[in-house]
């Protein structure tokens, strides 16, 4: 369990325990098949079961049960199979379903021009890419040319894709393993949120991990970018609004370009349309993806500011899809159904309402360290002691599977943090029950 920090390994006992218990042999016969003719890899292939469709909250499998899904990759903000994103990607079927490089189209400036009258104000310039990982490249690119310096400062245990310089500048050792030499110039800081509470004693004023990153730029001095997850999505760590402030200062005073990576936390997961508005502060590269295809399209997008448009010279990106209408016409729909159900309001009220529900439950257990969250993105934190906040790894994955057994699902980050993603478009009553399948999973165990 030592490795399993990103989600729910391949290899574990309970794994096959449960898939013995719970899966028939359709199920079984289908998963064979699967993992004959796909690559294996950790977190992926071989898979747990076999889905047959999905809609609202909801996953189905092969065999006919259904699980609240409160993972979903984050794509699905505004629920599985919207019925107003997947018209809007019909209709751009029948008009225009592909546009070459070379030409531009309407759907992509509408939805290019949507994003920037709904992102912070400095931010008026946009790229699209086919993944979040792509655009993570593409802002690398760009902060190089602008700044004419290869250095960047980034967290350990940050997420930013599974690409060869992603997973550079990511601080997750699982993707890392036995690969060999990666790009250089990379500075791997403490999140300001370690647990371990590495410069303060308490761990209660991360002002004091900005305070190490300024320390690392004055020695370095070339430094030309910090990227950074403006809320972790993996296992939800939230920065204080002092410590984003002292970051952009730290950033202005160095002439260094902050990058803000809200791909998975993008278009309502906080409250916001973007979680830097949390915090009043502008980055001078946001990027952004997986749900802004719907939960249907692989889409992403890097927005800056004018003032970096100076790549006429370089090809960026040169995707294939840059400009795709289909894409771009699902961002556009998933964009107006968040304004058009009043998203944004029904997440802050949701938020309230999950935070009370998941701190009586933290009272009811002391298997509970730790219950953080924003908007309609949460963490239950396991450990086998409050005080020394040691990881309870093998009962994180034990109720994760009994939470399986009993219709929800979601993921278990960092081997011990139970992280709660579910759809903008959940209810208070089905916020409750999947609230009480987890009191009644740690019961079990």
């Amino acid at each position: 369990m030592a490795s399993n920090t990103e989600g729910d390994i391949n290899i574990s006992r309970y794994r096959t325990n449960w898939c013995n218990d719970h899966l028939s042999d359709i199920s079984k016969t289908l998963l064979s098949k699967d993992e004959s003719v796909f690559i294996h890899q950790s977190l992926s292939t071989p898979c747990l079961n076999v889905l047959e469709d999905c809609d609202g909250i909801f996953l189905k499998d092969v065999e006919g049960r259904t699980y609240m899904d409160f993972h979903g990759n984050n794509v699905h903000q505004i629920g599985y199979k919207n019925k107003y994103v997947i018209d809007k990607i019909k209709e751009q079927l029948d008009e225009l379903p592909f546009s070459p490089r070379r030409y531009t189209n309407r759907k992509s400036i509408e939805c290019a021009q949507k994003l920037i009258d709904i992102s912070p104000p400095n931010l008026n310039r946009v790229l699209f890419a086919p993944s979040g990982a792509v655009a993570i490249s593409t802002a690398l690119k760009l902060a190089r040319i602008a700044t004419n310096k290869h250095k960047i400062i980034v967290n350990w245990d940050s997420f930013h894709g599974a690409t060869m310089d992603t997973i550079s500048v990511g601080g997750e050792s699982l993707f890392r393993k036995d690969l060999g030499p990666l790009m250089s110039g990379v500075f791997h800081v403490p999140p300001a949120t370690s647990y371990r509470g590495i410069f303060t004693k308490e761990n209660d004023d991360d002002l004091a991990y900005a305070n190490y990153i300024e320390y690392v730029v004055e020695k370095e001095q070339d430094i030309g970018a910090i990227l950074i997850e403006t809320v972790r999505n993996t296992d939800v760590q939230i920065p204080s609004k002092a410590y984003w402030k002292k970051l952009r200062k730290i950033c202005d005073k160095h002439d260094i370009l902050l990058i803000l990576d809200e791909i998975p936390i993008c278009l309502g997961r906080t409250g916001h349309f973007f979680a830097c508005e949390h915090f009043d502060i502008q980055p001078d590269i946001l990027v952004i993806g997986k749900g802004l295809g719907g939960g249907v399209f692989p889409m992403a997008a890097m927005l800056t500011n004018e003032k970096l448009n100076i790549a006429q010279t370089t090809s960026l990106g040169h995707y294939t899809h840059e400009k795709s209408p289909i894409g771009a016409a699902a961002a556009l729909a998933t964009i107006e159904y968040i304004e058009g159900e009043n998203l944004l309001y029904q997440v802050n009220e949701m938020s309230l309402y999950m935070h009370q529900q998941l701190h009586d439950l933290k009272n009811e257990f002391d298997l509970i360290g730790d219950v953080r969250g924003i908007g309609l993105l949460w963490a239950i934190e396991l450990v086998e002691d409050r005080n020394t906040k040691s990881k309870a790894s093998t009962q994180a994955e034990r109720v994760m599977y009994k939470c399986l057994e009993m219709g929800l699902s979601f993921k278990v980050s960092q081997s011990n943090v139970l992280t709660l993603s579910p759809p903008l478009i959940i209810n208070k009553a089905q916020l409750l029950t999947a609230v009480q399948i987890i009191r009644n999973a740690i019961k079990s165990i």
